[in-house]
């Protein structure tokens, strides 16, 4: 394990829109970070000596050897916003997460953080439209979801667990100024940075603040960024 004050954060997913900041606020914390995706090749390795780039698939295999020297576990994994995950998305946050549950109690580790969403009950949460169209499309993502949260729930006490639940996702810098609610998000609040989220996440494998619980992390942004035009964007990728 690491010396005191300075953590190994294992972040599943490292390569993804959210891995990514989170490694990069480990990183400006002062921390290791064990990165790991299904495979990485040589020209995506990062080129940080405290950064060790590991091949991890969460949806296979017996993940304990991977997880070793780890202080915490932020699965950053999920599924993008197109319309292909929409009708059939991956089972990453059911399979995916209790395979890493799996793995971290036979390597001797119990503080997983992981992403939800704000959506999982909140369905009716933002403009009309966007309830109609987004929510809708989503709809067997959020299931998915959901079913994550209660195997969560359901988890022996030794499973200090974390489960995020961000807005609409979004580029942009980190601000610092985003704000966390217990559970649901205030309805003014739609959407959530990428790297805020990742910020968050980090701190809380720092810290060990909201175990076993479902906090939501949002900060209101200009409207054009909660439009229909910045939607249909998004879905066309």
């Amino acid at each position: 394990m690491s010396e005191p004050g300075r953590k190994t954060i294992l972040v599943i997913g490292a390569n993804g829109a959210t891995g990514r900041d989170a490694v990069q606020a480990a990183r400006r914390r002062g921390h290791k970070v064990i990165a790991c995706e299904p495979h990485w090749s040589q020209d995506e390795k990062p080129q940080d000596p405290d950064v060790e780039a590991r091949d991890l698939d969460v949806m296979s295999g017996d993940l304990a050897p991977q997880l070793e020297g780890a202080d915490a576990v932020v699965s950053a994994i999920g599924v993008p916003l197109s319309l292909k995950t929409a009708f059939d998305p991956p089972p990453l946050y059911t399979r995916g997460v209790r395979n890493t549950i799996t793995g971290m109690r036979k390597a001797g580790l119990s503080r997983l953080i992981v992403i939800s969403a704000a959506f999982v009950e909140q369905r009716r949460h933002g403009p009309i439209w966007f309830q109609m169209s987004a929510m809708n499309a989503l709809r067997r993502v959020y299931d998915q979801m959901g079913a994550m949260e209660h195997m969560l729930e359901a988890s022996d006490d030794w499973l200090n667990w974390t489960a995020v639940r961000p807005g609409w996702l979004m580029d942009g810098e980190v601000t610092g100024d985003y704000q966390v609610f217990p559970d649901h998000l205030p309805k003014e609040v739609v959407r959530t940075r990428h790297a805020d989220l990742g910020d968050f996440m980090v701190r809380l494998a720092e810290s060990g603040e909201w175990s076993r619980q479902t906090p939501a992390i949002g900060r209101r942004e200009a409207p054009d960024k909660s439009s229909p035009k910045e939607l249909f964007k998004e879905l066309a990728g």
